[in-house]
C-alpha cells in the first residue's frame, strides 16, 4: 500500500495575491479554487486560481507545520520558493483538467 501523500501549495492572482494551504488531494483543491467552491474565502474574494508552486510530504504534520512557516514568511522569500520551481510563474495545474 502506498503512504498518504499531503501538499502544501501556493495559489496566486492574475494580481499576485498569494495563498498558502495544505491538503491530501491537490487536484481536487485546485479545482475547486479555480472555480470558486469556497464560498466567503479568500481565494475565491482575491481570485486565487492559479496554481504556482507545491511541494509533497507523507506526513500530515510536517505539510502542516511548513504551511504555517511559509505563511509566516514575508512576500519577497515567498516569491523566491515560488521562482526555485516555476521561474515564470506558470499554472501548474493548466494541463489537469482536460
Amino acid at each position: 500500500m502506498l503512504p498518504k501523500c499531503y501538499f502544501v501549495y501556493i495559489m496566486a492572482s492574475e494580481t499576485g495575491t498569494l495563498y498558502t494551504g495544505v491538503s491530501g488531494a491537490l487536484e481536487g483543491r485546485v479545482w475547486k479554487h479555480k472555480n470558486g467552491f469556497f464560498e466567503n474565502s479568500f481565494t475565491k474574494k482575491y481570485k486565487c486560481d492559479k496554481l504556482v508552486y507545491y511541494e509533497e510530504t507523507t506526513d500530515v504534520h510536517v505539510a502542516l507545520e511548513r504551511e504555517k512557516q511559509i505563511k509566516r514568511w514575508s512576500r519577497h522569500k515567498k516569491e523566491f520558493l515560488i521562482k526555485t520551481i516555476n521561474p515564470q510563474w506558470k499554472d501548474l495545474s493548466v494541463d489537469w483538467y482536460k
